[in-house]
């Protein structure tokens, strides 16, 4: 059992304050991403200094036991050995060579080894560009237009994924943010998450017009919401019947939930795979892959076109190389201790939950999750907007203030890996129970 330490009183965050004063003059809202502004939760965002295993330490030299990972890649831990010692070797030879590197062929083989759905691969710079591409791809591949989204998932901000639900249920979608235009967001559809029959609706309606269904197999831009049982196997039904490509958006999911994914975790093979975070070790890194078939589609080979400058940057195929290698090698272990973690991080949750009789709602799936603070279940966006999401910023704020950093939103997952061991499990929960107590 965890014991309960003794509670912070008051977090000096001087120095990130004054930070991000001075940010605010010269980067849109301070920030360089808009997660990390802390507008869910209220407060000033953390300026991070180092980080090393499962530990973060900001600029006033405060210490958290992290459970953001850099939103998913740090699957081994902050600074490990293998990984810096892969990318400082690699920046010896240059940073970038704008050329073929033997490297990038070891870590498509890796990825094609792991990933059931995908026969070849196309290395780019982020997650967001390798859903464009892969949309863009399945597009040319079927000779279609229109693509199917699902309310809540989030696939980056190429305008045809930027798109809210329309006023009916089988409308077209309209644009959620300025600069998307009406004629991008006409050509998306959007679905229900875990709603195959609003999916088979959708694409009996619009027959011969959907090229695509892209979707996260566990979403993670709402909080952490696992798929209900038959949803996946339904929406590969639904793309088989119909002509459809099926993508697996597996930025977040990719090699943590399984060394194969989500798609391996359920068993269901999508015919595209989009993947980021734990592929880079890291460091800035996307790549799109599937069916030789599709994928052959693809520039030069192919007519769709799609290109990048750093795409295989050596800097960070030496990274994901390390990381890859170490999955391929080491799953069998790996993964049944990412798993003891989550259930029994859960448990300890739920009875700290419980002692103080409050309403939540718990989800987990390999190494991320999520707490709700909620007295139903959370399936889907409707659900999970139901939340009480000023409780869990007040909770966050608990948290910090005891040493544990959290997402700043209720709508995102933690992540931990496998530096989180005993010893950080027993401080979280002893940290929770004082939060709690504080708040509530």
């Amino acid at each position: 059992m965890a014991t309960d330490t003794q509670t912070r009183t008051e977090l000096d965050l001087s120095t990130s304050k004054r930070h991000y004063e001075a940010a605010q003059h010269r980067i849109p809202g301070g920030v360089n991403s808009p997660a990390r502004a802390f507008k869910s939760v209220g407060g000033t965002p953390l300026f991070i200094d180092r980080a090393e295993g499962a530990y973060m330490t900001d600029v006033d030299g405060n210490r958290y036991i992290d459970y953001i990972g850099s939103w998913g890649p740090m699957l081994f831990g902050h600074a490990h050995p293998d990984v810096v010692r892969a990318v400082k070797e690699a920046a010896d030879a240059s940073t970038s060579f704008g050329a073929p590197t033997e490297i990038e062929i070891e870590v498509a083989e890796l990825v094609c080894d792991l990933v059931p759905s995908v026969e070849k691969v196309r290395m780019v710079n982020s997650g967001t560009e390798a859903t464009m591409s892969a949309a863009r791809v399945a597009r040319g591949y079927t000779g279609r237009d229109k693509i199917i989204k699902f309310a809540g998932n989030y696939h980056g901000h190429g305008d045809f994924f930027l798109i809210a639900a329309g006023s009916g249920p089988l409308s077209l979608g309209e644009p959620n943010s300025p600069g998307v235009t009406e004629g991008n967001a006409k050509d998306t559809l959007l679905a229900r998450y875990n709603d195959a029959a609003h999916v088979r609706e959708l694409a009996e309606s619009y027959e011969d017009e959907v090229a695509c269904i892209i979707v996260e197999p566990i979403a993670g831009n709402m909080g952490c919401i696992p798929p209900e049982p038959g949803f996946l196997e339904e929406l590969r039904a639904i793309c088989d019947e119909h002509g459809i490509v099926l993508i697996f958006d597996e930025v977040m999911t990719g090699f943590r939930v399984a060394p194969g994914g989500a798609q391996e975790r359920y068993g269901v093979t999508p015919d595209m795979t989009t993947l980021g975070k734990i592929i880079g070790g890291g460091l800035p890194v996307g790549a799109y892959g599937g069916k030789k078939a599709i994928m052959d589609y693809v520039s030069p080979v192919g007519p769709v076109y799609q290109a990048g400058t750093l795409s295989g940057n050596p800097l960070a195929m030496r990274a994901g190389h390390a990381v890859l290698s170490k999955i391929a090698t080491e799953k069998d272990d790996i993964y049944p201790q990412l798993e003891r973690y989550s259930e029994a991080l859960e448990e300890g949750t739920r009875q700290n939950l419980d002692a103080l009789g409050l309403s939540y709602y718990t989800t987990r799936v390999g190494a991320m999750g999520s707490l709700f603070f909620s007295d139903e279940r959370v399936t889907d966006l409707e659900t999970a907007k139901a939340c009480d999401t000023e409780a869990y910023a007040d909770y966050f704020h608990a948290m910090l203030e005891e040493g544990v950093y959290l997402a700043p939103s209720q709508f995102e997952a933690y992540f931990f890996g496998t530096q989180h061991g005993e010893a950080e499990l027993d401080k979280t929960l002893a940290a929770q129970r004082n939060a709690l107590k504080r708040i509530h």
